[in-house]
């Protein structure tokens, strides 16, 4: 399978980024389309995944929290594009953006079952943070940028 990643350039390519979003991230616990969508939109980075018929089948945010530090936000792939590299490339394509923007540590906040793949990609679990909607539980993790 061909794709890449990009940042979302038109707002064709942001509506389905925000779609994807709200419907991996928010429908399956009945959050309204627009709760995928916070304040800090407009000062962040986003990336798609994208084939080359302009699919759009995954996501992630890149956020900054201060002169040293960054953020993977709102990441996710669709369930039948898992285990192609796909999250695995988004976040090269973050602590890249990340590095060229002069941050040494990148954290997140992982949902309980992504925090195998984040480990592989050399994070560590600093401590459970919060649990979102009652039910979903979540890890602060962090990576040292060199």
């Amino acid at each position: 399978m061909c794709f890449h990643i990009k940042q979302p350039e038109t707002k064709e390519e942001f509506k389905r980024y925000y779609h994807l979003r709200w419907t991996l991230l928010r429908a399956p616990w009945n959050q309204a389309e627009g709760s995928e969508i916070d304040a800090m939109e407009d000062k962040c980075i986003h990336f798609i995944a994208i084939d080359e018929s302009n699919n759009v089948f995954g996501v992630a945010r890149l956020q900054f929290n201060s002169n040293t530090e960054a953020q993977i936000r709102y990441m996710a792939v669709e369930k039948t594009y898992e285990r192609r590299g796909i999250g695995r490339a988004l976040s090269n394509a973050i602590e890249t953006q990340a590095k060229k923007s002069c941050r040494n540590k990148i954290i997140l906040d992982a949902r309980e079952p992504a925090v195998g793949f984040y480990k592989k990609l050399g994070y560590n679990v600093i401590e459970k943070s919060y649990l979102l909607f009652d039910e979903i539980q979540h890890f602060r993790m962090e990576k040292t940028l060199i």
